[in-house]
């Protein structure tokens, strides 16, 4: 297995270098919301401390990690009134990871609506600001 790349953008949101709409943040993990959102609310779920992919990530880091998670999807769930939420987590090229840093997709779902493309486009800023801000109410509930 590859070895982890502390250059990747989570790294740098991480350190400060990048910018990022941050939602919710613990001593463990920091949750942002995705650039390129696959359904309002799409959030991914990050730890603070390097690893590649669950499969080089120790339990204690993957507890963390999996508690967040459920904060985030019973958050995403009331902030959007959604149906369900999607949960993803990528392991490596073959397995459709594409951002080399351990992370958890969280997307709200709603009945009767695909999930949409991963096309590349980036959502405006602000629309993220406001769907964090439903996120952040939520999880202060």
């Amino acid at each position: 297995m590859t070895a982890y790349d502390d250059q990747n953008i989570y790294a740098k949101i991480l350190r400060g270098e990048l910018p990022a709409e941050r939602v919710y943040e613990d001593d463990e993990t920091l949750v942002i919301m995705d650039i390129m959102p696959r359904s309002d609310g799409h959030c991914l779920v990050l730890p603070k401390t390097p690893a590649r992919n669950v499969l080089d990530a120790p339990t204690d880091m993957l507890a963390a990690v999996s508690r967040t998670t459920q904060i985030m999807a019973r958050a995403v769930l009331q902030a959007f009134n959604a149906d369900g939420v999607t949960i993803q987590q990528f392991n490596e090229a073959a397995g459709g990871q594409v951002v080399f840093h351990l992370h958890v997709h969280v997307i709200p779902r709603f009945d009767g609506i695909k999930l949409g493309p991963h096309t590349g486009k980036m959502e405006d800023g602000a629309v993220l600001k406001v769907n964090a801000d439903k996120i952040r109410a939520a999880v202060g509930t």
